[in-house]
């Protein structure tokens, strides 16, 4: 749960009957009480509105939206000694092109293109990280096959580029 910061202040408010049901039987970590997650929400709010203006603010807050897949998959990787490279890597990229497409303003032509510059090579260090993940017939992913199963088009394409 967020930390409180200097002085507490009230909140009132009227809040349609289905809305205030649907905010009390909210499960959000750390929040008991409805005070305790409106602060929660209010600062993971704050931590939106921070990031559509900042890179950095905006991946930490991507990354908090994915914890929930990341710990169930933990936990599976425990209870089943499985383990994916592959979603932790799809996970990180996306995090990252999440963040870009928030982040980024194009006011001018320069940061228009510095922008498309940062996604289409983020999106390129993905794909050759799916592709490295393609060159043994078994991934380190959950599904082995799952890589090799879905490259041949690119594979494909990437050939003829190179023609």
């Amino acid at each position: 749960m967020a930390q409180p910061t200097g002085t507490m202040e009230t909140l009132a408010g009227r809040v349609p009957a289905d809305l205030y049901r649907w905010f009390a039987e909210l499960q959000v970590e750390g929040a008991a009480t409805n005070s305790d997650k409106l602060r929660v929400l209010l600062a993971q709010m704050k931590r939106q509105y921070d990031g559509s203006f900042d890179y950095v603010a905006a991946q930490a807050w991507f990354r908090d939206l994915t914890a929930p897949l990341r710990m169930s998959l933990s936990a599976l990787e425990r209870d089943n000694g499985t383990h994916s490279e592959v979603v932790s890597s799809l996970i990180d990229h996306l995090c990252a092109l999440s963040a870009l497409l928030l982040s980024a303003r194009a006011s001018s032509l320069s940061e228009a293109k510095a922008t498309e510059e940062a996604l289409v090579r983020r999106v390129f260090s993905m794909t050759e990280g799916l592709l490295r993940q393609a060159v043994t017939q078994q991934a380190p992913a959950i599904n082995p096959e799952v890589v090799r199963k879905h490259a041949a088009t690119t594979v494909e394409l990437a050939k003829l580029i190179d023609q």
